[in-house]
């Protein structure tokens, strides 16, 4: 079959047609991806992103008012436009549509949750990063940011260890050692640490292959265990569950101790169920203190943790993703007793080091424990070289270790000292305030900077003086603290989150409603903290009209 001369033509029109509108897209393209200075693309988008965030920056709400519904219907295309989209017009939407109703993290009155203001330093190194578009897991691909990161990545290790000049002269740029791994965050963090309990614990010798190539049921076999669990607070971060899961043990092997009243592991249920694992002959991987609850800021007695995990030869492991920060706190470290003989750490820099999102570390007192996870690959992270992904979970990541290595050099042990004594400070502030208050009732004295409270309609404040309240009261101030706290997130102008802690009525353990306030950001004064709780007994005596 033939084309007609028509269709020949029709098809050498169209032909040259797409040929110039390719032709326009390439230049298009290239104009996109070039570095030339002046007025390019990438200057003028840089003028409106700097106007946008600044606006957003001195924003003195919280969040904006709109319902959720209105929001979503602005996020309905599932289309890829086929032609390149006017950037001015596409900025313009964004702001619009998704600048313009974020979260005000930064906002001094929003205390609710363990995001932060950021200092100056970290937007231009975030352009920074993304110019040098470092992949830190090889060499290769990241040469010497990978030093940078191992540099900053001791820094943090002295300062939870403190270890002599010796060993970090011999381990810091050492390639078979690894003092620290930079992830994503603090659940990766975790999870790489009880990742390297286990392997550790259940590997290799003479007469077997290790967990890794045998794996978990063959590994258990061989030790002659019956199952496998991990044991911590009751309290633990939820990223154990998934930890549980990735591992194999499943979340019914992940033992949740109980509490005392300061919201602190129960060092003597702790010690029973040690021991009644070694009776079950239960193989335990790892013992897990909190160095920071995320519900209540409280901090475990890692001193006596440390004892029971080296007595039963068990890893053991610190989560301090919140508090740990408070080793720079001359006043405050003694919180952190016991932390340096942990096996691991666990520490989030977005939270207490103010860096953004996306910077999570677990560190070592064993720099050779990350080789039981090792990995290699003949196009990448080969055996004997640098490249930090052979012993990591994550395989490419950016260089979030530019805002590390800033933060530790530009804000110093003495700059971290003062905004964690401030935080605590403050804190410890809106603590006596709330106790002076018949409005609300404290209900757990802050280790940290983290507060929980409720409030307390008139009805019940007799109540609460003479306890005596019933379960049906709690319930009733459980419903009310939870209309209270989506009404004041859903006003906008200020911020406090809520959570869930279990307390004891007539003998009887029940679930209670508390307000979290998290008092991390430096820009926060106690006099927003006044307006925070002022705005809360405003809205809240709207509430009980229709109570």
């Amino acid at each position: 079959m033939t084309l007609s001369e028509k269709e020949i033509l029709s098809k050498r029109n169209y032909s040259r047609s797409e040929k110039v509108l390719s032709n326009e897209i390439g230049e298009y393209v290239k104009q996109i991806f070039s570095p030339v200075q002046g007025k390019s693309i990438e200057t003028q988008i840089d003028e409106m992103v700097e106007d946008f965030s600044q606006a957003f920056l001195i924003a003195d709400s919280t969040n904006t008012n709109i319902e959720i519904e209105a929001i979503i219907k602005n996020f309905g295309d599932s289309k890829i436009p086929a032609q390149p989209t006017n950037f001015e017009s596409y900025f313009q939407s964004l702001n619009e549509n998704v600048v313009a109703h974020s979260i005000h993290t930064s906002a001094p009155q929003f205390i609710g949750h363990m995001t932060s203001a950021l200092p100056a330093f970290v937007r231009p190194l975030a352009k920074l990063m993304t110019a040098m578009n470092q992949n830190a897991v090889k060499i290769e691909t990241a040469k010497a940011l990978s030093f940078y990161e191992r540099e900053a990545l001791a820094m943090m290790h002295r300062q939870i260890y403190n270890l002599s000049d010796v060993f970090y002269t011999q381990h810091i740029q050492n390639n078979q050692s690894t003092l620290g791994i930079l992830v994503s965050g603090g659940t990766t963090a975790n999870i790489t640490a009880l990742w390297c309990a286990r392997n550790r614990s259940l590997g290799a010798n003479n007469e077997f292959l290790g967990i890794e190539k045998e794996g978990f049921n063959a590994a258990l076999n061989f030790y002659g265990y019956k199952g496998s669990v991990v044991i911590g607070s009751e309290l633990m971060h939820f990223s154990f569950d998934k930890a549980a899961d990735l591992m194999g043990i499943s979340t019914k092997n992940l033992i949740r101790v109980p509490v005392d009243s300061n919201n602190r592991v129960n060092i003597k249920v702790l010690r029973q169920a040690v021991a009644d694992c070694h009776a079950q002959n239960l193989h335990i991987i790892a013992i897990v203190g909190v160095a920071g609850t995320t519900d209540s800021g409280s901090v475990d007695p890692l001193e006596e943790i440390a004892e029971i995990a080296q007595e039963n030869n068990i890893h053991f492991h610190v989560d301090a993703a919140w508090g740990g920060p408070m080793i720079f706190s001359r006043k405050h470290q003694r919180k952190l007793a016991g932390i340096e003989k942990a096996d691991s750490v666990t520490i989030d820099g977005h939270k207490q080091l103010y860096l953004p999102m996306g910077i999570g570390m677990v560190f070592f007192r064993d720099p050779h424990i990350a080789s039981s996870i090792e990995k290699q690959a003949s196009y990448t992270m080969r055996k004997g070289s640098f490249d930090l992904g052979k012993r990591s979970l994550e395989g490419s990541r950016p260089g979030m270790a530019l805002f590390l290595h800033a933060g530790l050099k530009l804000i110093g042990l003495n700059g971290y000292e003062f905004l964690i004594d401030e935080g605590i400070r403050k804190t410890q502030y809106m603590a006596a305030i709330i106790s002076a208050m018949s409005e609300f009732e404290l209900l757990a004295e802050p280790d940290t900077n983290l507060l929980i409270y409720r409030y307390i309609p008139e009805q019940f404040r007799e109540e609460i003086t003479k306890k005596q309240l019933s379960e049906e009261d709690n319930q009733l101030i459980n419903s009310f603290n939870e209309r209270l706290q989506k009404m004041q997130r859903k006003i906008g102008k200020t911020f406090i989150s809520r959570t869930t802690k279990t307390t004891i009525c007539l003998d009887k353990e029940i679930p209670v409603i508390a307000m979290r306030a998290v008092i991390a950001n430096p820009l926060t004064t106690e006099a927003d903290i006044d307006v925070v709780l002022n705005d809360q007994i405003q809205i809240a005596s709207e509430i009980s009209i229709r109570y």
